[in-house]
């Protein structure tokens, strides 16, 4: 694996995320974190779902992203042969340092990747917020 420097990473404070399964969450989905000059770019694989089925919450440093993926293409009566896509009930829980303003988050839903864009904090802003995921640009 990689590693990346940053001038926006704080060294020693890393990103923590957590794929241990919570007791509701089947799955996690696969997430890539970049940082960019103007703060950090969270991107989560979701093929296949509506932005209705997300919710993000954002509470201090935490960024919770958790959600449903119904399995709507299942026939009644079928006997895979491979099956390696999940459904069900997921979550995905990151701890981002304090370089970062979790308050001034955007998320947006475009071709089954939840990109969230989160700056560089100008002051640490504690509390607890709900991301909406607004549309994409365009309709895409």
């Amino acid at each position: 694996m990689a590693t990346m420097k940053s001038s926006a990473h704080v060294p020693g404070r890393p990103v923590v995320s957590r794929r241990e399964p919570s007791e509701q969450a089947q799955w996690q989905p696969n997430t890539d974190l970049y940082t960019t000059e103007d703060g950090l770019v969270v991107k989560v694989e979701l093929a296949g779902m509506s932005s209705e089925n997300l919710e993000i919450l954002v509470e201090g440093n935490r960024l919770c992203i958790r959600g449903h993926r119904p399995d709507s293409c299942r026939a009644a009566r079928c006997n895979f042969l491979v099956m390696e896509i999940s459904y069900g009930w997921f979550e995905r829980v990151l701890e981002l340092p304090e370089c970062y303003d979790l308050s001034r988050a955007r998320a947006v839903y475009v071709n089954g990747f939840l990109r969230i864009d989160v700056p560089l904090a100008r002051e640490s802003v504690p509390g607890r917020k709900r991301l909406t995921v607004e549309p994409a640009p365009n309709g895409k």
